[in-house]
């Protein structure tokens, strides 16, 4: 893995990185904009994210700051989980600031800024997703040091916040960042050759995941608030999941 930034120098953007979320910008918001969750086209303007400049993080934090209280955290590649989970606890979502290269469009093994900011920042103004958000990282710093707690709450993480589906006005519509940030995800996620599944914490914790192929199941909500309320059972049920059978 490469040596990345940990700091934002604005100044530092090329032409070729400005061309890079031009594209992905206007390429993701003409499949996503009829199929996305409405609270994210919301939460777009909120932190006022568009084609033509790469957000500047710290204009993105004295935005969300009075809103939820959350910001952006530099990190130069993907963060440790123990790291990862303290942020998020401070509530400070950590992003890279580095894109991809017009080569790399369609497909980067590690998380750029395109995915980290465009994908997951805007929800950060939506106060039932963040205090979520916030719920899974402190019930994951209680058991930091348990491996498979830590699995379980990534399939958690993994299901909802990366590859999550709502249900608005009867439609399915998509607000997992994983998704909202892949061509081919996006493509695939609403369709028939994919299962969907209604949320439930103890059916998640029994299925298991890839992260090199497109999803074959997502699992769909009804509202950010019900995610927010699944925190307490997600603590019994892990409590149960971790205990011993005698």
């Amino acid at each position: 893995m490469k040596t990345r930034p940990t700091t934002q120098v604005y100044s530092n953007y090329t032409k070729q990185d400005f061309l890079v979320w031009k594209t992905l910008f206007n390429r993701q918001m003409d499949v996503l904009a009829p199929i996305v969750s409405t609270e994210y086209l919301k939460a777009l303007e909120v932190v006022k994210f568009n084609s033509d400049k790469i957000p500047d993080f710290t204009q993105v934090n004295k935005l969300l700051s009075p809103i939820t209280g959350w910001g952006l955290q530099v990190v130069p590649n993907i963060s440790p989980q123990k790291e990862f989970f303290e942020f998020l606890s401070q509530r400070k979502f950590t992003a890279t600031c580095w894109l991809r290269s017009m080569e790399q469009l369609d497909y980067l093994e590690e998380p750029d800024m395109f995915h980290d900011v465009f994908a997951h920042v805007p929800l950060l103004s939506n106060h039932a997703y963040v205090n979520f958000f916030k719920g899974i990282s402190d019930i994951a710093l209680k058991h930091i040091n348990n491996p498979r707690a830590i699995e379980l709450l990534g399939k958690i993480y993994w299901f909802t916040i990366e590859f999550g589906l709502i249900k608005e006005n009867n439609q399915l519509k998509i607000y997992g960042a994983g998704i909202i940030s892949s061509k081919g995800e996006t493509e695939c996620c609403l369709s028939n050759k994919v299962i969907h599944q209604l949320f439930d914490v103890q059916t998640i914790f029994n299925t298991d995941f890839r992260t090199d192929i497109l999803q074959e199941k997502y699992f769909i909500i009804d509202s950010f608030e019900q995610l927010y309320n699944s925190l307490s059972e997600i603590e019994t049920l892990l409590k149960h999941s971790l205990t011993p059978v005698v």
